[in-house]
């Protein structure tokens, strides 16, 4: 199969489910409307609550989501053949994480731009709020830890990639002051200035590595790195949003889009087939990339291009508090998952224009490929070109890099650009990731806030400047002692199971809020997405309990593993009560907008 025919596929795919699934959402079942403020207008106070330009808010929410899974996930599931990860993409993104996104950030704008453990507390009850805040602030720590663990083997080492990945933050600051102190509201300025100085610091990348005077500042090992990234973690959780976290994140997103944009441009222009069957004799499980993979495992590899629960910490963390317009939750929760779904498509045809003994010589561990009785074809020049080693890297990142050189360097300007190439991206998958780190810490903060805030409510208080440097530093520590001891390997499977098992978690509580909204005959939209995940993600977790964790001695990942299946089986049993509960309820009564619910519950 011809790339270009799939690349064509999606974009139809994604173009038609925006004009018509998601605006069908948007009005018939959701009821947007532009005379309802948001929580960034009413509860304004400069700090999180900040009205903001809508592309801004979806250059932040975008790069915010858009981190490792992605890029990564397709590039794993790769091993399985083109097909069953494609299919799971198009399907997945259009019909559950879109409107897991959407139907979320829904729920945070009509509540305050509160996160979801407060939501499941107001529309379902206080256990499960306090059940499902236990819950996510594991996953949280597990998913920021893991992030971060692959921006530090991405910059491991890496002057150039680090030297940009740091520049980007005076960037920040100076689209930030420019654009809310200089010249207020001032997109396109802003705009401007940001995507000058970031090529210029991107083109002085090479520069910077090859010169010894400045590559030994940016040239860091695992342990600097492991303290650096908790420190910008910090950083951005406690400084105003507007000032470092929004406008870094809208500034990376041109250069995520750009490559991405650029990547489709150079498979219109190469044309290059897909090496990889449709289906590969791995589908069924045992392939060298996931140990003991079966089935349900697809679905959980490729999480963030299709589906993700990370992706509701963001919905209801930082984005309700900026969102302009109740209208623009279209636009920035769907529209941002389908943009998601197309990254994720590009990273799946990036591993497959791969030979597949070369992927696989990449992806799995010498030992492992050694197995398989293949043989390397292309894998020895591509390596010669891109100036290292590449055989033996497991992780989906070097396949990744490898794969996205090859198809630029096949464009005839570029033939010799094959190690430039590779080292961009690199950088530009460190970049993607960290993005999801900074604001995954602050919506960290926000949870740690409401939590101790029941306790001691000066803790709950926004412009409580003691409270917010006390949970940003406890946050920040706990992710970075796991960052600073632990290992990818240990760390992501764990993450990978967790994460489905909270966009199930996501789809059940907004589904209560529909009911309660007298919206039952249009509940299935997020009942039949988030069963499905509930379903397949059980089944995955016991999978890895039996056959992975316990044979191998993996005793803790197995105790945390079932912690997290039963603290989500408690919330999903007690919102399928509640659900019955509401369903009881005959007659509906009007809410202070003058619209029919089944149950008035307070914002």
């Amino acid at each position: 199969m011809n790339a270009l025919t799939l690349v064509f596929v999606a974009l139809c795919v994604f173009a038609i489910a925006y004009r018509f699934y998601g605006l069908w959402i948007a009005n018939r079942v959701l009821g947007l409307r532009s005379d309802r403020p948001t929580p960034a207008v009413t509860m304004e106070d400069g700090i999180d609550y900040v009205k903001t330009n809508k592309f801004v808010v979806f250059g932040h929410h975008f790069a915010a989501i858009a981190a490792a899974g992605p890029l990564l996930g397709p590039v794993l599931a790769a091993q399985f053949g083109f097909l069953p990860g494609t299919l799971w993409i198009l399907i997945g993104c259009v019909l559950g994480g879109a409107v897991h996104d959407m139907v979320a950030l829904f729920a945070s704008v009509r509540h305050k731009g509160h996160s979801l453990p407060a939501i499941a507390a107001i529309e379902i009850d206080t256990a499960a709020g306090r059940t499902a805040g236990i819950a996510i602030m594991f996953i949280l720590l597990l998913t920021l830890a893991g992030l971060s663990l692959a921006v530090v083997n991405s910059l491991f080492q890496s002057p150039w990639g680090t030297f940009t990945v740091f520049v980007t933050i005076p960037i920040a600051f100076i689209m930030g002051i420019y654009l809310h102190v200089y010249r207020e509201g001032d997109v396109l300025g802003a705009s401007l200035i940001g995507v000058l100085l970031l090529g210029a610091a991107i083109l002085a990348g090479p520069y910077v590595a090859h010169n010894p005077a400045w590559a030994k500042w940016f040239t860091m090992g695992r342990t600097s790195l492991a303290l650096t990234i908790p420190a910008y973690g910090f950083l951005a959780s406690v400084l105003p949003v507007w000032l470092l976290l929004c406008p870094r994140d809208y500034l990376s997103t041109y250069l995520k889009i750009g490559t991405i944009a650029a990547l489709v441009l150079g498979i219109c222009f190469v044309r290059p087939n897909l090496q990889m069957p449709a289906v590969t004799q791995f589908y069924h499980g045992g392939g060298p990339v996931i140990p003991g993979a079966a089935m349900p495992f697809l679905f959980i590899t490729i999480a963030c291009g299709a589906v993700s629960g990370f992706h509701s910490i963001i919905a209801t963390g930082t984005t309700p508090k900026m969102i302009p317009g109740e209208k623009d939750v279209l636009f920035v929760g769907y529209g941002a998952m389908l943009t998601e779904g197309m990254v994720a498509i590009m990273a799946l045809i990036a591993a497959c224009v791969l030979v597949p003994s070369d992927y696989f010589a990449i992806n799995a561990a010498p030992a492992v490929f050694a197995k398989l009785g293949m043989t390397t074809v292309h894998l020895p020049e591509l390596a010669r070109q891109v100036g290292e080693n590449v055989q033996g890297r497991p992780g989906g990142a070097v396949s990744l890099a490898v794969g996205m050189a090859y198809i630029f360097g096949a464009i005839p300007l570029f033939k010799n650009l094959m190690g430039y190439w590779y080292h961009f991206a690199i950088m530009f998958e460190a970049v993607f990731i960290l993005t999801a780190v900074d604001t995954g810490t602050r919506v960290g903060r926000f949870f740690l806030q409401e939590m101790l805030g029941t306790v001691w409510p000066k803790f709950a208080q926004q412009r409580w400047w003691p409270g917010i440097i006390i949970t940003s530093g406890v946050f920040t520590c706990a992710w970075g002692y796991l960052v600073y001891t632990g290992d990818i390997s240990t760390i992501w499977p764990l993450f990978g199971i967790s994460n489905q098992l909270l966009a199930a978690c996501g789809l059940i509580i907004c589904t209560c809020m529909l009911i309660r909204m007298n919206k039952a005959r249009y509940a299935w939209i997020t009942v039949v997405p988030g069963l499905f995940m509930a379903f397949i993600t059980f089944w995955a977790g016991c999978v890895s309990v039996v056959n992975n964790y316990l044979p191998t001695g993996h005793y803790l990942l197995a105790i945390m593993a079932i912690i997290v299946m039963l603290l989500m089986a408690i919330v999903f049993v007690l919102a399928v009560r509640r659900w019955i509960k509401l369903l009881r309820i005959a007659d509906t009564i009007k809410d202070a907008w003058g619209e029919p619910v089944r149950e008035i519950v307070p914002e």
